[in-house]
């Protein structure tokens, strides 16, 4: 029909029908925002891709150009336009591509975020992580969603295409076997021991991910911190050495560059009796200890024994009734395997010794059997036995005390717990989940550090495998602690008061660590309250169901006695959880890490190495004793190593994860009370002889790095 056939009335209301449904779609501007790791070599000289994906439509594919004079250098931020011929509508995807720049080698990119303004408004895309070449990398926008939460098709699909790749990219395994890597032999797990708990199918740091690898900055100082220990030892000769120290006095000479105010306390005191005792409760490893409720059989102390060291009038019955009796039994070394010195096996005892509380409140060790099995070759020492015979049992203590802190409390109970709470998360998570955005910075370079430790500390040259115990020894001891821990044990409220020793004077680590508890349990309620409004939220959770039923089954091998759960039905049990994953991660690690050089520089206050049996009589011991091991620097220089001082602390937060008012503000508190925390800390430090120093948030790091 021609127009001349209509009115201008007609005319008008047609051009009026034909708008409305076919609407002009205006061109849009799109600013982009890109901003680089602060870490060093950060930035990259490599094209990079952007393309934004709408309810709409999607951009071009569009190179966020570069020039020679600012490309993207660590710390900085740049702002790009892209210009699409129509609006995309609501963004939802931004994918990042990464090309070679000419011949030039692989350099990743380090891509913290990108901020998107839009017609619409402004977007937060986080990323922080790794980028390398080759690799298309869908952001999605910082607002946390759940996985019911998203309804539109590309999405859905993204969600589910993200969560499949992550599963292929870490993978679960687990045995013991002899690999070859790059012509160097360690010892991985890798078939599945059913008392052994399961880890990361990779073999060697290099093969892993970027995005969970160190960054050059954080490998630059710990190696830098390794070589100069390295360099300490090879001045002074004892790279490779065999020889024998001549006395006691001569381990002074170990580290005197690294010395610490209290490793050197720690090497004029550690013979006296009341700073053995206060180790059990604030050295190295707190968590063993128990209250003595009942004298256990195979350990006949007597009255007549004991008499001389308890308070005038007092008994040790009277004294157990009263809670001043407490005790430290080292069974599980019993009859555990070691390795060959020479013919003969090297002997490691599984002692125990009673600790009595005095009137001043000191721990004092009151009572030592070497050996589980009461007889005439494994006598009951006492303080009151000459000074070599009661010093030499003390070392034997401690000896089987530091193997035990080291394989089970330390390496098992955190580092190896962290591993499975990580890799379920990787495998079932979405990074714009809540819980993704909540635990991922507590995991930040776990997977590294602990791919190293299974070389460092377990491989044929590792730490652990020198020592009294060897290899087969070390997978024994890491088997039977496994088989202790539960649900309770890993949570510290609980694990106090199984103990007994919610009264105890003078044990810090319990009384910072109670309240580190409390101030992480309240910041993740209010996350979790935030996030799940009804416990309906989470029982339909499916990502969240995913990721505890991987820690029950790979990490804990679908033990049900453990205590640990399957799945989660209402929010205050996943508060829990979580307030225990966080709490394990970083102030239960900090506790047993941050004081090895201060309580283990000095050999013989945890000798992790003794060649000699323990006595079998008393009066035998010779009148100076000195040690049998010789300094070797694969022993030692693990040491320093841990005194890393480029930290992320418990409760910063430099990775702007949340979009939202409401999780910023629930940080800023938590941040607050950590603040309050410090302080009170540092108050009560500045009066003590031994400044307790391990749970101060100041010294926390919010993840496992080292």
């Amino acid at each position: 029909t021609c127009l001349a056939c209509f009115s201008s009335e007609s005319v008008s209301g047609l051009i009026l029908y034909f708008f409305a449904f076919f609407p002009l779609r205006k061109m849009a501007e799109y600013k982009l925002a890109v901003t680089t790791g602060s870490m060093k070599f950060a930035g990259t000289m490599d094209h990079i891709y952007a393309t934004l994906f709408g309810t709409e439509g999607q951009s071009e594919r569009t190179e966020l150009e570069i020039d020679f004079t600012f490309y993207p250098k660590s710390s900085q931020t740049r702002t790009y336009t892209i210009k699409p011929k129509s609006s995309l509508g609501n963004l939802l995807l931004l994918q990042l591509e990464k090309d070679p720049f000419l011949f030039l080698p692989e350099n990743q990119w380090f891509c913290s975020k990108i901020v998107v303004t839009a017609p619409e408004g402004e977007l937060l895309f986080p990323c922080y992580r790794w980028i390398s070449r080759g690799e298309l990398v869908e952001l999605r926008g910082g607002r946390a969603k759940k996985s019911f939460e998203d309804v539109h098709p590309m999405l859905i699909k993204h969600r589910e295409k993200d969560i499949m790749m992550r599963k292929n990219l870490y993978k679960w395994v687990g045995i013991c076997a002899a690999c070859l890597h790059n012509s160097f032999v360690y010892i991985m797990w890798e078939i599945t021991d059913e008392k052994i708990p399961h880890h990361l199918h990779y073999k060697h740091v290099s093969e892993l991910p970027a995005e969970v690898q160190f960054s050059m900055t954080r490998e630059d100082e710990i190696e830098y911190t390794k070589k100069m220990a390295g360099i300490e030892l090879k001045f002074k000769g004892m790279v490779g050495s065999t020889e024998q120290w001549e006395k006691i006095e001569d381990m002074n000479d170990i580290f005197c560059f690294q010395k610490t105010t209290i490793s050197e306390y720690v090497a004029e005191h550690w013979k006296d009796d009341d700073f053995f005792g206060y180790q059990f409760l604030n050295g190295t490893n707190p968590t063993v200890i128990k209250k003595c409720s009942k004298l256990p059989s195979n350990f006949p102390v007597t009255d007549e024994m004991v008499e001389p060291f308890l308070a005038a009038g007092c008994s040790l019955k009277k004294e157990i009734k009263k809670g001043n009796i407490f005790i430290c039994d080292n069974k599980i070394m019993d009859k555990i395997p070691t390795r060959m010195y020479g013919e003969e096996p090297l002997q490691m005892p599984a002692s125990m010794c009673l600790f009595y509380l005095n009137p001043e409140n000191k721990l004092m060790p009151i009572a030592i059997q070497l050996n589980q099995q009461p007889s005439e070759q494994n006598p009951i020492f006492l303080p009151s036995d000459s000074e070599p015979d009661w010093l030499l049992a003390k070392i034997f203590v401690r000896s089987a005390h530091a193997l035990e802190f080291e394989s089970v409390d330390h390496l098992l109970g955190t580092h190896f717990m962290a591993e499975i709470f990580t890799v379920a998360a990787l495998r079932n998570f979405h990074p714009v989940h809540p819980l993704y955005k909540l635990l991922i910075p507590h995991f930040e370079y776990t997977l590294h550090i602990n791919t190293l430790s299974r070389i460092i500390l377990f491989g044929p040259e590792g730490i652990l495998n020198t020592s009294t115990l060897g290899y087969e020894g070390t997978k024994e001891l890491v088997r039977r602690g496994f088989a202790q821990i539960t649900y309770s044990s890993l949570c510290l409220p609980d694990n106090i008061a199984a103990r007994g020793l919610e009264s105890i004077p003078n044990y810090y680590y319990r009384d910072d660590g109670l309240k580190l508890w409390n101030i992480i349990n309240s910041y993740v309620k209010k996350m979790m309250e935030h996030f799940y409004p009804s416990d309906a939220d989470v029982s339909k959770d499916a990502e969240l169901q995913g990721w505890i039923q991987e820690v029950f089954t790979h990490g804990f091998l679908g033990n049900k006695h453990s205590g640990i759960p399957s799945d989660f039905t209402n929010v205050k049990d996943l508060v829990k959880f979580l307030t225990m994953v966080i709490f394990t991660v970083t102030a239960q690690h900090a506790a047993l890490n941050n004081g090895q050089f201060d309580y283990l520089a000095w050999v013989l206050n945890g000798a992790l190495l003794l060649r000699k049996p323990p006595p079998t009589t008393k009066g035998q011991s010779k009148t100076c004793i000195t040690p049998s091991t010789n300094p070797n620097s694969n022993t030692w220089s693990f040491l320093p190593d841990f005194s890393a001082t480029l930290q992320v602390l418990l409760g910063a937060y430099p990775d702007e994860r949340f979009d939202g008012p409401e999780p910023k503000q629930i940080i800023q508190e938590f941040q607050a009370e950590l603040s309050c925390l410090s302080e009170a800390i540092q108050t009560r430090n500045a009066e003590l002889e031994i400044p307790y120093t391990y749970l101060n948030p100041t010294q926390i790091e919010n993840s496992i790095t080292i």
